[in-house]
């Protein structure tokens, strides 16, 4: 399909520049970008000075968890994960982990989300959800002590880096304390067979890094290291408490922080360090919304706003992180760090993967400056429009590939099952 959106304002990302004109798509790329050019199109869409965006990448999430929105709020961590969130996600199905993916999906489309990073169960559920509605994923690998094998995920890698061109598969594992040190081993003999990245849940809390201490005498990302697991780079969910080598670390290696502010502050893990990790020389970041059972919305405007403030107060500094590394951390840098380097800015040739933004509401004016109004003011009520390889899947609060009213049935039916 072509299509072409003129009288537009484009943020291609590729610096904070905005360019007056059009942009056109066909067969799922980018075509053109620049002044009007005559040519034939399926759709012509006049924006009438709105804007275009790369979509936001939603670089951590577990999509299904959707299930366990508002059920388990205002516990402790332990409480919340072992004693609410495990038991219940015992009881999934392959058909809830479709439809609680279709309803997760939903929301990211609305959020003007164009791509997400997934870690979680029932992978052909969660992948025919994202296929048949023409959403674009990343598998992140979840093997733990209670699931999988280095057999079953190296099969899931050359499964889902093969299927879909929408679908692709980064080798990865729950975290440290929940992963004996054999499986590390068998997960570093993989990345290094297949020169991959490699992520993990890492150092969310104080008490996963002291345990690990105890029974290594490396905090997380050091026995990583040691182990040779990002001998070809990866990174990690979280990095809440990292300390002065786990940041000299990440800077050697290249390794990526995806930080989920609005989760860590829910269930009080604590802020991530993100100003001093870019002091330290680390320059590879990322934001993820984190699941919903524990956000518990998927929104990336709230993320954004999050960094932003939460780096400002931790750093007593109002000059600190400031709104455009933002807006390169949820587009350019969560497409990078989840290996969509043909979805990180707007450009001929790349995936045509956008949002279009409405300007023309009271919280977007006047525009003084396009990415500070995105991230302090920005809202999804202004995300007008979500693309995906050059498809319209969300236009004017209506979804194109799905039935909503038919996902909000059977997602409550399913969560009163499961939930009770």
């Amino acid at each position: 399909m072509k299509l072409r959106f003129y009288n537009a304002k484009i943020l291609t990302m590729r610096d904070e520049d905005i360019i007056e004109g059009e942009l056109h798509t066909d067969n799922g790329k980018i075509s053109y970008i620049g002044d009007h050019r005559a040519d034939k199109f399926d759709r012509e869409i006049d924006l009438k000075g709105n804007l275009i965006i790369p979509g936001f990448k939603n670089a951590h999430t577990h999509t299904a968890m959707t299930f366990l929105r508002s059920f388990a709020d205002d516990l402790s961590l332990n409480d919340w994960l072992y004693n609410q969130v495990f038991p219940h996600e015992a009881k999934l199905t392959e058909e809830a982990v479709y439809v609680f993916s279709q309803l997760g999906i939903m929301e990211y489309l609305s959020s003007g989300i164009t791509a997400a990073f997934d870690m979680y169960m029932k992978l052909p559920a969660y992948v025919k959800a994202c296929t048949d509605m023409g959403f674009r994923t990343v598998l992140c690998g979840s093997i733990n002590d209670f699931g999988g094998t280095i057999e079953s995920v190296e099969e899931e890698y050359n499964t889902y880096n093969s299927q879909s061109s929408l679908v692709s598969y980064q080798l990865g594992f729950h975290a440290e304390y929940t992963t004996k040190r054999e499986t590390l081993e068998g997960l570093a003999d993989l990345s290094r067979k297949y020169k991959t990245p490699l992520y993990t849940h890492n150092s969310e809390t104080k008490a996963e890094v002291e345990g690990c201490k105890e029974r290594y005498g490396l905090t997380p990302t050091q026995l990583f290291d040691k182990l040779g697991m990002f001998e070809y780079g990866g990174g990690g969910f979280h990095c809440v408490w990292f300390d002065e080598k786990d940041m000299e670390i990440f800077r050697d290696k290249g390794l990526w922080m995806v930080t989920n502010p609005a989760s860590n502050l829910k269930i009080a893990s604590g802020v991530a360090p993100i100003c001093e990790m870019r002091r330290h020389g680390m320059t590879n970041f990322a934001i993820g919304t984190d699941g919903a059972a524990s956000n518990n919305c998927l929104d990336m405007f709230k993320e954004m706003f999050l960094v932003a403030g939460l780096q400002k107060v931790k750093e007593n500094d109002a000059a600190a992180c400031p709104a455009f590394e933002v807006l390169e951390m949820a587009t350019k840098g969560g497409a990078l760090a989840m290996g969509l380097r043909d979805s990180d800015v707007l450009a001929e040739g790349k995936n045509a993967d956008f949002a279009v933004i409405d300007l023309n509401m009271p919280n977007m004016q006047p525009v003084h400056n396009i990415a500070k109004n995105l991230v302090y003011a920005g809202s999804k009520i202004n995300v007008k429009m979500t693309v995906v390889d050059g498809k319209i899947l969300y236009e004017d609060g209506k979804f194109t590939t799905v039935d909503a009213d038919e996902v909000y049935k059977r997602a409550n039916k399913l969560a009163c099952e499961i939930c009770g």
